[in-house]
């Protein structure tokens, strides 16, 4: 019976906490409800994915609030901070990040959750739109030509003149393969081209060509398929 009321009594003390008061906490995980909400909102519509990873999303709009409770854990006491660090340096993520862009969320849910534990509302907030914007800019502008694919099947004999024409509508282009089987020869090329429909149109007038696709690399949910 002690030892019940003893635990019972450091639970409640643990509610008085003289460095973090309960004012703080609330301020600050509502603070980062409205960052981390944000976050989410900016995923799902700013940037374009050929998948939306749904549960990804949620993981980068719950990380913050762990974090910020860490940093405020980690400034109220010596020996939470070093424990702490112990924990966190045993734990490894098996998950594999496909896209470079959801690491760029990653850091910036973990950003949020620190910054916010640390109370800096304004260096979150300030971020996060300056990010937005940022973010916004580089999905909507295209500078230069964008990469794609060429995948063709043709006549063997016909090879050169093709490469011809692709060459009066792309500047530069490097065949990755050549595949000869009894339908004909189907090749691979790498190329950057500013108007991918006028090479479509110039290809289709060859009719040695039987089919072909232009696949834009960098989005294949806008991959061209012709036959």
């Amino acid at each position: 019976m002690e030892t019940f009321k003893t635990v019972l009594e450091n639970v409640i003390n643990s509610y008085y906490n003289p460095v973090i008061h309960t004012s703080v906490v609330v301020s600050v995980l509502f603070v980062v409800f409205l960052l981390s909400m944000y976050e989410f909102l900016v995923y799902r519509l700013v940037s374009h994915r050929a998948f939306y990873n749904r549960s990804f999303n949620i993981c980068i709009a719950i990380l913050p609030f762990f974090i910020s409770t860490i940093i405020l854990c980690l400034q109220s006491n010596l020996v939470i901070t070093l424990g702490t660090i112990g924990a966190l340096a045993i734990i490894r993520f098996r998950t594999a990040v496909k896209d470079p862009v959801d690491m760029l969320y990653l850091l910036w849910a973990i950003h949020t959750g620190i910054v916010c534990g640390c109370q800096l509302y304004e260096v979150a907030a300030l971020t996060s739109l300056i990010v937005t914007l940022v973010l916004i800019l580089l999905e909507h502008i295209s500078i230069g030509r964008m990469p794609f694919v060429l995948v063709l099947n043709c006549l063997p004999e016909d090879e050169k003149t093709i490469l011809e024409k692709i060459g009066e509508q792309v500047k530069k282009y490097r065949v990755k393969s050549r595949n000869y089987t009894d339908k004909g020869l189907d090749m691979v090329l790498e190329l950057s081209v500013k108007y991918p429909e006028k090479l479509s149109e110039s290809i289709r007038t060859e009719k040695s060509v039987k089919k072909f696709s232009i696949i834009e690399t960098q989005n294949p949910v806008n991959s061209r398929v012709f036959l």
